[in-house]
Formats: C-alpha cells, structure tokens, sequence
C-alpha cells in the first residue's frame, strides 16, 4: 500500500489527549507518524491537504441494519456500507435481524466475507439467543471466535429474567458486551408510536415511557448481580436515563446510546401520519427529547449511532399502523449532531468525537480503534464541522429512502473517510 500524508488539519483524537493542528502518516493500514504541521519525518506517495477541516479517528456506527443474508430488497452490505463510508462511518456494528437470524459462527463469518463487497469495517452483533427466541442463548464463545464483537436480539428484546441474567453472565465470561433494546413489549403493545396527546390526536394505539424505562431498570438490576457489560440501544426517554445513572452510581457497566432523530424530533412529527417518522423506539415528547439532550450534555449518553433501518417503499407508503417500523440515517448522523448539537453549543467537538468514535470502540471491545495513536489502525473521518448543504435523499448511496431528513439543511459536512488507509469516500 502507498503511504498517506494527511496535512493541514486539526487533529481530535481524546483517547491520545489531542486536540490541535497535525500532520498524519498512513502506511501499510496503520498511523505511523503523528507530528505537528509540517514535521512529518516519513516520505509519503500521496498527500491531502486537509486546512480548515478537522481529523478524528474513524467513527464506528454501533447500531445499524445491513440486511444481509435474506433481505436485499431492503438493502445489501455493499450499499449499506457505500451510504455509512459517505456519512464517515469507517465501521459498522450489523445488528443480528438478519435471515437467517446471525446467531451462529457461519452467519457471521459470511457477512464479514469479501464477496459482500463491503466498503467499511463491518463488525458483526450476534443474536444473544438463537434465533432471537429468547429461550436459549447462542453459543457465545464460537460467535466470539468467529468475528462477533457483542450479543443482541434487538428487536426481540429478552424478556425472561432468567434468560436475560443467563446471559449477562455467559457473555461476561467471553467478554462480550450485551446490547439491550429496551422495550417490554408487554407494555409497548409493539403500537406504532409514543403514548400521548398527539397518539390520542391520530387515533393511534401509543407505547407508554414505561415500556422502555422499566426494562432499563430491570436490565440494570440484573447486571448489578451478574456483572458483565451492559449497553442500552437507542435511549429514547428521560426515565431510562436516570435508570442509567442509578447503575452508574451503584458501579454497574452500563452504557447508553442515543440516535439522531431522538434529539432531533418529537412525536409531534407524526401528526400528518407520515411514516418517515415512524421508528422503534417513537419519537417521544419535548420533555423526553430534552432529558436527551441533557443526558448528552452531562455525559449520561456515550454514544451516538443511527439505528440505519432500511426498508422498502411498499413496506412504508402504507397506513401509518401498518407501516414498518424504522428510519435510514447513516449519511446524515455527523452532519445532524454537528448541527444540533456543537452548532447550538450542547457539545464540543472533542465530545462529539469520543461519542462517535472513541466510545464506541471501548463499548465493542475495538481494540486499535477510536484513536488515532501511533500504531493504531488507519482508519479516518475528515469532516468540515462549518459547511451548510442541503440533504438530497434521491442521491442515497444507501439502496432504501424511508427516511425524514430529505431537504434539511446542516451546517457540518464528511468530507472524507479512509478505512486502514484507504480512501473509500472523498470530497476534498
């Protein structure tokens, strides 16, 4: 592989302690060289200029829906991964929702293969019990081996006690992070949005806070005992943080994530019955939607990721109850935050960094990942944190357009991302 000279940037890397104008070297998939402007000792084949634009390590998507094996028409690893590399995602989490269910080795070695056509890392999540029944877990350790780096069942949250205790155990032993969607569907009713005015306004069956809230508590109750990590998907109300940080206080391993539409919208969205605006978890109210942006602010939620969950236009341009649950967002993750949350002085662009990268890798166990340290893996986003564009969704990489942000403007822009050295998306 040729060697890389990234200059004229600011370098964010809160793992290393950086934050400053420097100079990168690439060579043969790993950083080796980090020096301040102009002081790079290693000849370089290639160079990029990159003034005015901030470099951070590769931003890792903890939460996406990829599809593959068995559904294409929603969406491929190829194009999933061609819409995460234009968002700056240089790795991908891929849920286990897959046909067939990822709950064994040879599921998850396949979707690691090269033939996927992959152009970002995909690190594949394997179904905590098989076929995401809920009834006997998985075999952690073989998935493990074969390349899964946490257990899930998503969509199918794991509603048995004792399965659920079983589990925090076994993946402890292993070393593997349990990645919760919190959500009693006992409560919840699956119903197609949030419980309240606007649920009433629409005639529309709502899921109760409680839902997600009361599974959070239990979760953390159950990890108190068990010990092991516990990462909560997509947090959606202000009860489940507080949930959060009572575990936290009581040195349970537990750690949020939160998605972009939660702290951009509101139930309220829905009002018109548009089914871009319908997901799983629902858009919750303005009192819940600020609870987020606190909890970001304070450091409750550590990571941002974006639920990316395909899906046909006929499985969406439907009855709203009907319709599937779910949003696309990977082109749109770093602009949205950037916006929403540095633009309006919520966050800093270090913490917006350590959510979108440095965190994540730790969640994962992603070692050589989230940082940008001499000897760590090559993998790069380069964003203009100042740009304004406008969202054109007809442009999508990804093969799937069921999603709200069309026609926004942002202010923050990708504007390259390099995985182990490679540039796989550029603007520049």
């Amino acid at each position: 592989m040729s060697t890389l000279l990234l200059y004229g940037g600011h370098l964010i890397d809160p793992a290393a302690g950086v934050d400053a104008p420097a100079d990168l070297v690439l060579k043969d998939g790993k950083v080796v060289e980090v020096a301040a402007p102009g002081k790079t000792k290693t000849v370089a084949d290639e160079k990029l200029n990159l003034k005015g634009l901030i470099v951070a390590p590769g931003f890792i998507d903890l939460h996406v829906h990829l599809r593959e094996p068995g559904q294409t028409h929603k969406e491929s690893i190829a194009t999933g991964t061609a819409a995460a590399a234009a968002g700056g995602f240089t790795s991908v989490c891929a849920m286990p929702n897959t046909r067939p269910v990822n709950d064994s080795p040879a599921v998850t070695r396949w979707m690691q293969d090269a033939e996927r056509g992959a152009v970002v890392n995909v690190f594949p999540i394997a179904a905590a019990t098989l076929g995401s029944q809920g009834e006997k877990l998985s075999d952690y350790q073989a998935l493990r081996q074969a390349g899964a780096v946490a257990l899930s069942d998503d969509g199918k949250p794991i509603l048995d006690d004792h399965i659920m205790r079983e589990a925090l155990a076994l993946a402890a032993k292993v070393g593997l992070t349990v990645i919760q969607h919190a959500e009693d569907t006992k409560i919840s009713g699956t119903h197609p949005m949030n419980e309240g005015v606007t649920s009433f306004a629409l005639g529309l069956r709502g899921q109760p806070t409680a839902s997600e809230w009361q599974m959070v508590e239990r979760d953390v109750r159950l990890a108190s005992q068990e010990g092991g990590r516990l990462h909560v998907a997509h947090v959606s109300t202000g009860k489940s943080l507080e949930m959060v940080r009572l575990g936290r206080a009581s040195k349970v391993a537990v750690t949020a994530e939160v998605a972009p539409h939660h702290f951009l919208f509101t139930e309220e969205a829905c009002a018109d019955y548009d089914t871009r605006y319908k997901m799983n978890p629902p858009l919750r109210s303005k009192a819940d939607r600020e609870a987020i942006l606190r909890g970001i602010a304070d450091g409750t939620v550590d990571a941002i990721a974006t639920d990316h969950a395909p899906h046909a236009l006929y499985e969406k341009e439907i009855e709203f109850d009907k319709a599937a649950f779910g949003i696309t967002g990977l082109e749109v993750a770093v602009a949205a935050s950037l916006t929403a949350l540095v633009h309006e002085k919520l966050i800093t662009l270090k913490r917006l960094v350590e959510m979108l990268s440095t965190n994540p890798a730790k969640i994962v166990g992603l070692k050589g990942r989230g940082t940008l340290a001499v000897g760590s893996v090559a993998d790069v986003t380069i964003f203009d944190p100042k740009k304004r564009w406008i969202y054109d969704v007809e442009k999508t990489r990804s093969r799937a357009k069921n999603c709200p942000y069309g026609g926004m403007t942002f202010k923050g822009k990708v504007r390259a991302t390099i995985v182990g050295g490679k540039v796989v998306f550029s603007e520049l």
